[in-house]
């Protein structure tokens, strides 16, 4: 296992990246109060070592561990929970109430996932899911809050992204953590003054309406710094708010472009149409990228965002066929 440093965010709160597909992909952010611990999302169970390490550098016990609070269940945010918990026996799991089942009893998860990915894939990737016991769960609803030491933190229900997306509030810091509710961003694509915000349609609850809304209500807290899971923070969130709306709509317009299209193959020409997109808008930035660099960076994301815009445009179809 390559050991990868914690990356200090502020005083209470660092980053942790897990590995997981690539260095800079996939993030964990470890926050402190008073002695005690979370860890917010925690990639695969094959990140579990580096989270492990991450608090061995930083002078710190399992032990002190109290939460450990996954944004949603996609097996890149909470596919480690299980194993993760089994190693801080103080700790207690807290998710959304309609993800935390799957995290309790993971097999449907994991056939899901195996769906999506492939076998070998998913078992290079991520591991097997240990389930989580359910006397050390708790289910979180729209405005819970988990003590931390002197903090406490606030949960927020934010559909969108998947219908079982929360995100948590620290006040201290005003750090929202937001997985995947306020985009992908990574730092290599930055340019001109600005960050590449785009959105995550991932299969299978896609719902660009209900992501408005919870962009809204995230934006509303004011916070002080968004922490992606994909990947690191951002400073003045509400600034960039529009860029992910942006994001948003040129999705679903590449989408529904599609919707009409008898053809097979749907799958492959949205996996073109967003990477033509994305290409346009990198150098319209100014950013000399080839399709090939673009794949090194956005591949894994292109593909599954394709995915999850096929599974949107179906289920945009059963809902026709059953209201006639």
């Amino acid at each position: 296992m390559e050991k990868i440093q914690p990356q200090k965010v502020d005083e209470h709160t660092w980053l942790v990246d897990t590995g997981l597909n690539r260095p800079g992909h996939t993030a964990c952010y470890l926050v402190e109060a008073n002695g005690e611990l979370a860890f917010i999302d925690c990639g695969a169970s094959t990140s579990v070592p580096r989270l492990l390490h991450a608090l061995e550098e930083l002078e710190l016990r399992p032990e002190q561990v109290r939460y450990v609070l996954p944004t949603h269940v996609h097996l890149d945010h909470a596919g480690g929970a299980g194993r993760l918990l089994s190693h801080c026996p103080d700790a207690t799991l807290a998710t959304h109430h309609k993800g935390l089942p799957h995290l309790v009893d993971p097999g449907r998860l994991q056939a899901g996932a195996m769906a999506v990915y492939g076998e070998a894939a998913f078992q290079r990737l991520f591991g097997d899911l240990a389930p989580a016991p359910e006397s050390r769960c708790r289910s979180l609803e729209e405005g819970d809050t988990l003590p931390l030491g002197d903090t406490a933190l606030q949960f927020l229900d934010t559909p969108g992204h998947a219908n079982h997306h929360g995100c948590f509030f620290d006040p201290r810091g005003a750090n929202l953590f937001t997985g995947d509710a306020f985009g992908l961003r990574y730092p290599e694509l930055d340019a001109a003054g600005k960050p590449f915000l785009l959105a995550t349609t991932t299969p299978v609850a896609f719902e660009p309406d209900a992501w408005k809304r919870s962009l809204e209500k995230m934006m509303a807290l004011n916070p002080h710094r968004a922490c992606l899971t994909h990947f690191g923070p951002l400073e003045r969130p509400a600034r960039w708010a529009p860029l992910l709306v942006e994001s948003l709509e040129a999705h679903v317009a590449i989408a529904l472009a599609e919707e009409a299209d008898p053809r097979p193959g749907r799958e492959a020409r949205l996996q073109s149409a967003l990477r033509d997109h994305f290409l346009k808008t990198a150098r319209q930035r100014g950013l000399l990228l080839d399709e090939a660099s673009l794949d090194a960076i956005l591949g894994i994301d292109i593909d599954l965002n394709a995915q999850g815009l096929d599974v949107w445009l179906a289920r945009r179809a059963r809902k026709r066929e059953k209201s006639l």
